[in-house]
């Protein structure tokens, strides 16, 4: 029950990159790489937030654990404390330095335009999306996650809405093509964070977490929260990266080749979605379990996450091979198109069972409390996994399917080198 919401979130998460995607493909090749491009450019950043935050719902998660209710609220305000100045100079980094940043590293004159359309409006969104991170780690981390279908539903509903007319010019608004899936993305955030405010005040006891206090800036809680979040943002900015790196080498590809992977890039992130619910489920569980001083029952809790997460994958995975066609004709209607992407949709398909697996494995690494190591493993992989795809990619000039096999590697060495410390490592020490 605690994981079925944070899976539905995840829906809210993906959502935007989603119908984005969808209604891109409408408007060409072009807008579709661009508008993939920028978006995964915008997520580096937002997600290098998101990783503080996650180390505030760890430590939100062991005092729920501990039972010690009102040190809960402190961290939720030293959270907002970061995250509100981070969020002002992202922003100003996405608005004025995304044309210098992306003009080196962008081939397609074409590509590197649109992208700077787009994120001259994304931009706007970023504080929406860190405010709305800290509210989801108070809710994951107290397990009261119920509250996260209703923004779910909410954010999808006004996304899908906004992007159907600002992208297309429908019901008399203005046609602004990619621009217009900016714009929708940042006013879904918005009604998100209004929602979160309104149900926090009129559901949550504020008085039992001590929320809202917003006292006194204290520096030692601000340095727990930064000693435990700091390497997961790093983790987070690494791995976004990684993904970043990784299109840009398909952009050397040429234009057809970015299109198709970013239709791949959608599809994944929607199979991805149980997974990510699963993981958020697992780091929480596993925190709190080491709180209440329960050790022994965390490889357990893991495996049994495990079991039903390779459940859902093959649901999953069933559905993309009966109707691979049709899901490729929601992100474009160029049969050539979904021709070409049908075998790098397969690959995908498989490569989600070792999702499954170490995702699960390195989340429960987290929860431990040792970011530190989770930050290691995560280096260590996309190492690997970024100069084989080079490899691959640009000095063998493999076709995109086998490109995108290199997941297999990714997923392979980050779920070995995380069961290995869930097995052997001193992690039951680990004090937060």
């Amino acid at each position: 029950m605690i994981a079925l919401p944070i899976i539905i979130s995840g829906v809210a998460q993906n959502v935007i990159n989603v119908t984005d995607t969808m209604f891109l493909g409408r408007l060409g090749e072009v807008a579709l790489g661009a508008g993939g491009n920028a978006g995964i450019f915008y997520f580096v950043l937002v997600i290098t937030g998101m990783g503080f935050t996650t180390g505030a719902q760890i430590i939100i998660g062991r005092r729920n654990g501990e039972k010690n209710y009102s040190q809960i609220g402190n961290i939720f305000d030293h959270c907002i404390y970061f995250i509100i100045p981070l969020g002002f100079l992202l922003f100003l980094l996405i608005k004025f330095g995304s044309p210098y940043l992306l003009s080196g590293i962008t081939k397609s004159e074409n590509i590197l335009a649109a992208s700077v359309e787009y994120l001259d409006y994304r931009a706007f969104g970023i504080l929406f999306a860190f405010i709305n991170f800290t509210f989801i780690a108070f809710y994951v981390g107290t397990t009261k996650t119920r509250v996260l279908i209703y923004t779910t539903v909410i954010l999808m509903l006004v996304n899908v809405f906004l992007d159907y007319v600002l992208i297309f010019g429908n019901f008399g608004f203005p046609e602004m093509g990619i621009k217009g899936a900016a714009l929708a993305s940042v006013l879904a955030e918005v009604t998100a964070l209004f929602y979160f405010i309104f149900y926090t005040y009129i559901k949550v006891d504020l008085k039992k977490y001590n929320l809202f206090g917003f006292k006194k800036f204290n520096t030692n809680v601000f340095k727990r929260i930064l000693n435990v979040g700091s390497p997961i943002m790093m983790q987070n900015f690494l791995s976004l990266s990684s993904w970043f790196i990784f299109f840009m080498i398909i952009e050397k590809l040429g234009e057809r080749d970015l299109a198709i992977s970013h239709i791949i890039r959608s599809i994944y992130m929607v199979l991805m979605i149980p997974l990510f619910g699963f993981s958020s489920a697992t780091n929480t569980l596993v925190s709190n379990l080491i709180g209440q001083g329960n050790n022994n029952l965390v490889l357990t809790l893991i495996k049994r996450v495990i079991i039903l997460s390779l459940i859902s994958t093959l649901i999953m995975f069933t559905i993309t091979q009966l109707f691979p066609t049709q899901i490729l004709g929601f992100y474009t209607n160029d049969l050539g198109l979904i021709s070409a992407s049908l075998s790098t949709l397969t690959v995908i398909s498989f490569t989600m069972f070792f999702f499954a697996t170490a995702f699960i494995f390195f989340n429960g690494v987290s929860g431990t409390g040792n970011t530190k190591v989770s930050l290691i493993i995560e280096a260590i992989t996309i190492s690997i996994y970024l100069v084989i795809t080079y490899y691959i990619a640009i000095q063998l000039k493999m076709s995109l399917p086998y490109v995108w096999c290199t997941e297999f590697i990714y997923f392979g060495l980050l779920g070995i080198m995380s069961f290995a410390y869930l097995k052997w490592g001193n992690w039951g020490k680990v004090q937060i």
